[in-house]
């Protein structure tokens, strides 16, 4: 099965097994700050399996008597893996939590804080991933990659995860959009638009990413029987040391988070993405969403629809941190640690390095 987006590198695909179980998939939780020790929340460290975040949170609040929504957390989890994460009470449920046990949820720790979590309230998350039947030589190929992505960063795709079980979510969100279909559960409605949005934004990432692999591969006379730019641009975009090129008039962040600005000095900016000082972003199409102008407009403007949803723009390009791989010979597992930013994929980086569809 082809990709239906593009990476960075070229290399033919690589070959393993990999599924999301409580075994082979863990997910721990950075928390965006320290807890002050005091307070009139009570936060607990939980290791769950194989329960989606919300089923986890609805257990808890049958043993507690309390509604789902007076529980606070920072982010939701995967079912098919073994995750790690904090969530928020009032104390004074502290007493009834004492008799609280289940087979798939452990309370790990507690600690006190003076504020309920709420979404966002995450730095990252810490990732462990299995893969299996490794043969050496692909374990090198993944050893070199694993450098490269530690040196240039990643895309930041949304993954299969976002558009359902069976990838269509965002088409039936296109179809309520056109008028072809209704939907009157408003909850429902609201995830598949965001499926939509997460749909066109892989869309545009993806032309970007052949954009840079053109500027990576050709040269600057080359390139000017391909875009329409003037040669003075060209080669300014071409002279740009990070692999994902910024063109006028993107819009950037500050890295890991700050604000959005548009990119007006190419050579200055470029520098900072090779720093890690700040991202380009692309556009989740929909109301009150700061738009790219210029150069990038012209690309951005092929990949916005008009959504009934709050717009925003996320990161194109991320830096995984602290990876670690460790290969296995004698099992052929390959075994890898890393760190992803908040609403960053680990299954975009197996993509990634395997150079295919990583879904079964």
């Amino acid at each position: 099965m082809k990709l239906d987006r593009l990476y960075p590198l070229s290399h033919s695909p690589i070959y393993f097994h990999f599924k999301q179980t409580p075994a082979d998939f863990v997910v721990t939780e950075i928390p965006l700050y320290d807890f002050t020790g005091n307070g009139e929340h009570l936060i607990l460290k939980i290791r769950k399996k194989a329960l989606t975040t919300w089923q986890m949170l609805e257990i808890l609040s049958n043993h507690l008597g309390i509604r789902v929504r007076d529980i606070g957390y920072a982010g939701l989890k995967d079912k098919d893996a073994m995750t790690i994460q904090y969530i928020s009470i009032n104390k004074k449920y502290e007493d009834a939590l004492k008799s609280f046990s289940h087979e798939q949820i452990k309370i790990l720790e507690t600690s006190y804080h003076n504020n309920k979590l709420r979404i966002g309230h995450l730095k990252g998350n810490r990732f462990f991933i299995r893969l299996k039947k490794v043969n050496p030589t692909d374990a090198k190929k993944i050893d070199s990659l694993l450098k490269w992505i530690s040196q240039n960063g990643s895309p930041n795709y949304f993954g299969y995860q976002r558009f359902g079980r069976d990838g269509d979510n965002y088409e039936i969100a296109r179809e309520i959009v056109e008028g072809k279909r209704k939907m009157r559960d408003r909850k429902r409605r609201e995830f598949l638009m965001s499926a939509y949005q997460s749909h066109l934004f892989n869309l545009w990432l993806s032309k970007r990413i052949e954009i840079s692999r053109l500027f990576e591969g050709l040269k600057p006379k080359e390139l000017e029987n391909v875009f329409v730019w003037n040669d003075e641009i060209i080669n300014l975009i071409h002279k740009e040391p990070h692999f994902f090129k910024i063109l006028p008039g993107d819009v950037a962040s500050h890295y890991p988070y700050g604000k959005l600005f548009v990119v007006d000095d190419l050579e200055a900016d470029a520098k900072r993405i090779c720093n890690r000082e700040i991202s380009p972003t692309g556009l989740l199409s929909g109301k009150k969403a700061k738009q790219s102008t210029g150069i990038a407009w012209e690309i951005e403007k092929e990949f916005i629809e008009e959504i009934p949803a709050q717009g925003s723009r996320r990161y194109a390009w991320i830096w995984p941190e602290d990876i670690e791989g460790d290969y296995k010979q004698e099992v052929a597992h390959y075994e890898l640690h890393f760190t992803l930013p908040k609403g960053a994929y680990a299954t975009v980086l197996l993509e990634m390095i395997a150079n295919r569809p990583i879904r079964e």
